[in-house]
């Protein structure tokens, strides 16, 4: 089997309890394109941006997503959830089998500090298989900033990367080309979905190992079902895209030795320069000149 049915779904959700929402509208989406494989929510989609609802996970609204996905028979990635693991809140986004069976589950690395306040960033990568298909790979939002993290899941063999997404802010316009960085310099599928107002501000996009956009959507409710041909992707990083450049042998045969990721990474002048990572404040007025 080379293809495989995705659906991302762009959701409009306030920040509140939308767990029945999202359970109505994976039902919906499996209903309406009975060949999808997989159903993948955004960025905190359940609960939206509160503590409130966080819990364990197990717990009982992974086991709800868990349920569901037996019952439709399908790969589902309900988003992300906060989860409360020894004390702490991880950014979290569980990977569900068509048997319920939570596969694995990714712990966002990079929280979109100092906005994202009170979350311990998470310490592994994650890639899963679906059998007779194909890899995929997961990282959530702010991830998406960083190289490191797509080009770690393209070494551990991610042919697709899943990426859930919340973005609120003027900055979704440049996340876009990123996506499409992501991609290409990794030769994969990568999907950003996203959520839609009130929350946030959809956009979210797809694109194909060559970087190309299969498709972009706009700021409202949208269901984003594609076909993945994972034959495609495979002659992509064997021949490179359209015959072109293969970056990924080009990587994998490098003798380079990257300064920034060696044993004294976090020791760069440049980077200290910058100061600590806060918050920023607002500009104090000028003092009024004396008379």
């Amino acid at each position: 089997m080379a293809t495989f049915g995705i659906a991302g779904l762009q959701l409009e959700l306030p920040n509140a309890d939308n767990l029945a929402v999202c359970d109505a509208q994976i039902r919906a989406a499996k209903s309406r394109f009975p060949w999808l494989d997989m159903i993948v929510l955004p960025e905190l989609a359940t609960y939206g941006t509160s503590f409130e609802y966080a819990q364990p996970m197990p717990g009982p609204t992974e086991r709800h997503y868990a349920r569901l996905a037996a019952e439709l028979g399908i790969w589902l990635l309900p988003g992300s959830l906060y989860e409360r693991r020894r004390g702490k809140i991880y950014n979290t986004c569980p990977v569900i089998d068509p048997r319920g069976r939570v596969v694995a589950r990714y712990r966002k690395l990079f929280p979109w500090t100092p906005y994202e306040r009170g979350v311990t960033p998470g310490d592994n990568f994650v890639v899963f298989d679906v059998p007779r298909v194909g890899r995929f790979g997961v990282s959530v939002c702010y991830d998406g900033w960083f190289p490191e993290v797509s080009r770690s899941l393209a070494w551990l063999g991610a042919e697709v990367i899943l990426h859930p997404t919340l973005t609120s802010a003027i900055d979704r316009d440049v996340e876009l080309p990123i996506a499409r960085t992501n991609a290409i310099s990794n030769q994969c599928y990568f999907l950003d979905v996203s959520v839609a107002g009130p929350i946030g501000c959809g956009r979210s996009i797809f694109c194909g190992p060559g970087g190309e956009v299969i498709h972009q959507a706009g700021s409202a409710h949208e269901v984003i079902a594609v076909e993945v041909d994972f034959d495609y992707v495979r002659r992509c990083r064997k021949h490179g895209w359209n015959g072109l450049g293969q970056p990924l042998k080009s990587f994998r045969d490098s003798t380079v030795r990257f300064p920034c990721y060696g044993p004294g990474r976090r020791l760069s002048p440049a980077l200290e320069r910058l100061g600590r990572l806060n918050l920023r404040k607002a500009a104090k007025p000028p003092r009024s000149p004396r008379s």
